[in-house]
């Protein structure tokens, strides 16, 4: 599957907010408007045009997600909640919908800090310096479970690549959620609780994944 290399600071403008976490954030720039060639006006948007931007915040969030795998992580998670329960809880689609999504291998290794942003996150697991319980994993889309434990390959852990690993530890906005312990000195690190869709305060904005659940079951 081909990596997202779009333009990222105008779908930032778009959608209002610093979706990506960048250094500069779009919105401080002085043309503080909506792209285009006159800047439209912001206007008051209906209960359609809430959960569709719902939605395209909750894709860039995690590198600019196709809509195709948004939408079966969507129906897995539908089809799960019907029989999942836990103690006896029946679980919500939206929160197993969450999970699958926050359990991505790409999102959990940018999650550790071991890469500056998603994108980098993608390409680091797509060249095959990810290992999850020892074995190596080149499958952004793999879903991490609970126990699993996320590696930077051995090999991987010296000259360039360490130097961006640990260019990411340094200067990463984002928190190191609750459900991930950092483990081997910062090159690893592993999903000890799976985590809760009202409890994350690593993204960089707040994201109503109801909506973008409402939006998939009344359009896709």
């Amino acid at each position: 599957m081909s990596r997202y290399t779009g333009p990222k600071r105008r779908i930032a403008r778009r959608l209002g907010v610093n979706i990506f976490s960048s250094p500069k954030d779009p919105m401080q720039q002085k043309r503080n408007a909506p792209p285009g060639m006159h800047g439209a006006k912001r206007k008051k948007k209906s209960d359609y045009g809430l959960q569709l931007t719902e939605q395209q915040k909750l894709k860039a969030v995690y590198g600019m997600l196709p809509q195709k795998q948004l939408v079966t992580a969507y129906h897995k998670a539908l089809k799960k909640s019907q029989t999942k329960k836990t103690h006896g809880i029946h679980i919500s689609a939206a929160q197993l919908f969450f999970e699958a999504l926050e359990c991505r291998l790409d999102n959990i290794v940018f999650r550790l800090r071991l890469s500056v942003s998603i994108f980098g996150a993608q390409q680091l697991v797509s060249h095959g310096h990810v290992m999850v319980n020892g074995k190596k994993v080149n499958i952004r889309s793999y879903v991490v479970q609970q126990d699993d434990v996320v590696s930077i390959k051995p090999a991987s852990r010296k000259g360039p690549m360490l130097a961006l690993i640990q260019t990411a530890q340094t200067t990463c906005r984002n928190e190191i959620p609750d459900y991930l312990v950092v483990e081997e000195e910062g090159f690893a690190g592993k999903l000890v609780s799976m985590p809760q869709k009202d409890a994350v305060s690593s993204f960089p904005c707040v994201i109503d994944i109801d909506h973008v659940c409402e939006f998939l079951s009344h359009h896709h």
